[in-house]
């Protein structure tokens, strides 16, 4: 497939050209030079800005970031023309459906595939009697490329682990076709004692949660403080499980090629995939190739599961490529989400609201085969300045499906219980919430007392206030009523740390006719990574961003950059600027004596209107296309890695956010309404506030699922998820969300590359909280047991 992944407005490859391990164009459409076309041959000219003219949305005297230029790819999804993992059209392709497990643990004792073998057009059924043999998956985090989500053996034996584990695979002709297959495999089971009710996983005992280190942290005696503080609260607040329902289900398309493996996935992680895959099958990690140009959504759960190893595993024994693409009841079954939790968060302060002691420890669950913890103390880490601090998380194993990170892991959940329990406080204390905040704000990190790198979340705090009208607000609950509507307001804090990994690198092509190519393992799920890069490379080389092509979404392009933890953008922004410097390195070497810039040294010239200059001298100017050619040279490729991540180490540095919700709760139903949401943001540098409101405004709708509806139900007897679907499971809907106004402080963070931290998971954090206290607010009513349905506000 020609450019995949490139995101310039141009088409990839026809859905069913495959790619090989041979060479191929690392153009988009494989055109090096779209404007050297015979006129009228260019497939998409509508998408096309002329050479001298900036798209009509850029501020060209400010520089291209920070304008709010619209998606680079957006053209192609209306179009259509943007092939998803699940739409790749193969020769001799045949569709799989899964059969799953129905208990919860045990063994199969008896295993009928016969009927299924004898549908119509059924290619293969693979249970673990033929399934090839294959390790268990690198568990996500344990090594630089690891992507799996469990540990467990993946159809290599009888044993059975929860309810929905996949026990067959079948291969047909069409996916009707294979699905009715898959309703015809009959099991029976052995089952063994199951832990399938997170009462029961806390009464047998927990274990000390640990998430990149160890979740507990003492300062002083929090609980002596505690005691004797003149005001306090003490509180329990639950989280239910929640599953991953991203627009786009899992899916992968997957094809050998002899012993080379191409898999079109649905992922934030394709060479992290990639390599895990090898490590599964048994094959060299070049052998691979993951390719994921655009993904319908991610939020943590578009890792390696076990349906891509299935669907790789039955394509090289029927020697068929496979399409193999989730239900929505089998993202559920297949597919983990966040755990639930329960919190226990304890505040005392001095009668001026100063924190004494701040108490957050809990216990959440997860499974033997994962260890993936909600880290929910995180927020506790970060928000609050007090005389004294506990923290501690508590495991509890249940043998469910293996939970993953989703959307602000730990953050989410953690956010709701403390920033609920500072607003019971400030009720207690009688003073404004917003005011017992920055009453608290810290001018270091609270838990290791290390400098902020950027924090200015009390002008976020007071620029937020004003705009939502926070000062004509009647602190009395329960005081406005309109009609059958009680209306209430809340706030809360909202913050992700920042995070950049190790592995980010980045390939950049400059041309003879001035284009630019840059090439990284990165990922475009909606959030608009093509976008802002675009317009960085646009800006670093003084480039329009026509003339910049993104390609992304192939484990074969350079870097390890896993879309996750909201650092795509330190990650990528550090690699092109490390590629820059190596780029205007090599276009100095080819300079001859004739260049106005000859005999310059690199940290002597910058990038100026497509091409380079003398700092100091603007007049002493050559374009890359003159500097080419006279070079004899059609294009001058680098490769570049950022500096190790270790910002992160010597400053906090975490994105922020100032979180008010306007609720109306029906007196007499009790359905809550959130009428208006402002978020208030600190995330240093904003590249495009156009994708990057985008990008918070869908964090708050998910926040506001969290707070009203969303809850994964599973039936305690048996571990099995019952609400396996959009009919049950609910999810926001547009009548469910309001106008939400997203504002921002823009300072740059000195310490970040381009200045810029995360923004992707952010909003989802204190949302909830948010709307908890505007229904509290409203109705004098404290609930604290999410989601709050109208039966807890009865």
């Amino acid at each position: 497939m020609s450019g995949v992944g490139a995101v310039d407005g141009t088409a990839p490859g026809p859905a069913g050209e495959v790619p090989g391990p041979g060479p191929e164009s690392r153009w988009p459409g494989g055109d090096p030079d779209p404007e050297s076309r015979e006129p009228g041959s260019d497939p998409n000219p509508e998408s096309r800005e002329p050479d001298d003219e900036p798209a009509p949305s850029t501020r060209p005297d400010r520089g291209w970031i920070g304008a709010p230029v619209p998606r680079v790819e957006g053209p192609l999804k209306v179009r259509g023309e943007a092939t998803f993992a699940a739409e790749v059209v193969l020769d001799g392709m045949v569709y799989a459906a899964l059969a799953f497990s129905t208990t919860a643990k045990g063994r199969i004792a008896a295993l009928d595939t016969a009927e299924a073998e004898a549908a119509p057009g059924v290619v293969l059924v693979m249970t673990h009697r033929n399934a090839p043999r294959m390790r268990p998956m690198p568990q996500f985090d344990t090594s630089e490329k690891a992507a799996g989500y469990d540990t467990l053996p993946i159809m290599q034996d009888d044993r059975v682990h929860w309810n929905g584990q996949p026990i067959a695979v079948v291969l047909a002709g069409t996916q009707e076709q294979a699905d009715h297959a898959a309703s015809l495999v009959r099991a029976t089971y052995e089952a063994e004692p199951a832990t399938t009710s997170f009462a029961r996983a806390k009464a047998a005992g927990t274990e000390a949660g640990w998430f990149r280190g160890p979740l507990h942290l003492e300062i002083g005696d929090a609980e002596a403080e505690l005691a004797a503080a003149a005001v306090s609260v003490d509180a329990t607040y639950r989280t239910p499980p929640q599953n991953h329902d991203a627009i786009e289900p899992h899916a992968a398309t997957v094809v050998w090629h002899g012993d080379d493996l191409v898999v079109h996935d649905a992922s934030q992680s394709v060479a992290h995939t990639a390599w895990s895959l090898a490590h599964v099958l048994g094959v060299d990690e070049e052998r691979v190739r993951v390719i994921s140009p655009f993904v319908g959504g991610g939020f943590g759960g578009k890792l390696l599961w076990q349906h891509q190893v299935l669907g790789a595993a039955a394509a090289r024994l029927a020697d068929r490529p496979v399409r193999i693409a989730l239900s929505r009841e089998g993202v559920f079954r297949v597919v983990g989400g966040r755990a639930p939790t329960e919190q226990r968060v304890a505040i005392g302060a001095d009668r001026d609201g100063r924190f004494t002691a701040l108490v957050h420890t809990g216990t959440q669950a997860t499974t033997r085969h994962n260890a993936m913890p909600e880290p929910f103390t995180a927020p506790a880490r970060s928000h609050y300045a007090a005389g004294s601090v506990k923290l501690d998380v508590q495991v509890a194993y249940l043998d469910v499906v293996a939970n993953s990170t989703m959307r602000a892991p730990g953050g989410a959940v953690g956010s709701y219980a403390l920033e609920c329990a500072v607003d019971e406080l400030a009720f207690a204390l009688g003073v404004d919430p917003i005011e017992l905040r920055l009453r608290n704000e810290p001018d270091r990190d609270p838990a290791d007392g290390r400098p902020f790198s950027s924090r200015h979340l009390v002008e976020a705090w007071r620029a937020g206030a004003e705009r939502f009208g926070w000062d004509r607000r009647d602190p009395t609950p329960g005081a406005v009523r309109e009609g059958e509507w009680w209306v209430g307001t809340g706030c809360a804090t909202a913050s992700h740390p920042y995070v950049r990994m190790p592995g980010g690198a980045v390939r950049i092509t400059l041309t003879d006719r001035g284009r630019a190519l840059v090439e990284v393992a990165a990922h475009e799920m909606g959030m608009g990574t093509a976008t802002a890069q675009t317009q960085v490379v646009a800006e670093l080389l003084a480039l329009p961003p026509d003339r910049v092509s993104f390609a992304c979404g192939d484990s074969r392009m350079p870097g390890l950059v896993m879309a996750a933890g909201s650092q795509q953008t330190a990650s990528i922004g550090a690699a092109v600027i490390a590629a820059r410097r190596v780029l205007i390195a090599e276009l100095l070497e080819l300079l001859d004596d004739g260049s106005p810039l000859a005999g310059l040294a690199a940290e002597e010239v910058g990038a100026l209107d497509r091409g380079l200059a003398k700092l100091d001298d603007p007049s002493r100017h050559e374009s890359y296309a003159a500097v080419l050619a006279r070079a004899g040279r059609a294009e001058v490729v680098v490769e570049a890695s950022g500096p190790p991540p270790l910002e992160a180490a010597t400053w906090s540095m975490h994105s922020f956010g100032a979180m008010f919700c306007e609720v109306r709760v029906n007196a007499v139903t009790g359905e809550a309404r959130v009428s208006r949401f402002l978020g208030s943001m600190d995330c240093g540098r904003v590249l495009n506030p156009r994708t990057a409101a985008a990008q918070v405004r869908g964090g708050i709708v998910m926040g506001l699922g969290a707070a009203l509806v969303e809850r994964t139900d599973v039936d305690e007897r048996t571990g099995r998820v019952v609400n396996a679907g959009f009919a049950e499971h609910h999810v926001p809907v547009h009548l469910d969300v309001p106008e939400i106004d997203v504002i921002w402080t823009d300072v740059p963070d000195p310490r970040a590359p381009l200045g810029a931290r995360g923004i992707g998971e952010v909003g989802v954090t204190g949302t909830a909280a948010a709307v908890a206290n505007a229904v509290f607010h409203a109705t004098g009513k404290r609930v604290r047991d999410l989601p709050l349905t109208p039966d807890r506000l009865l």
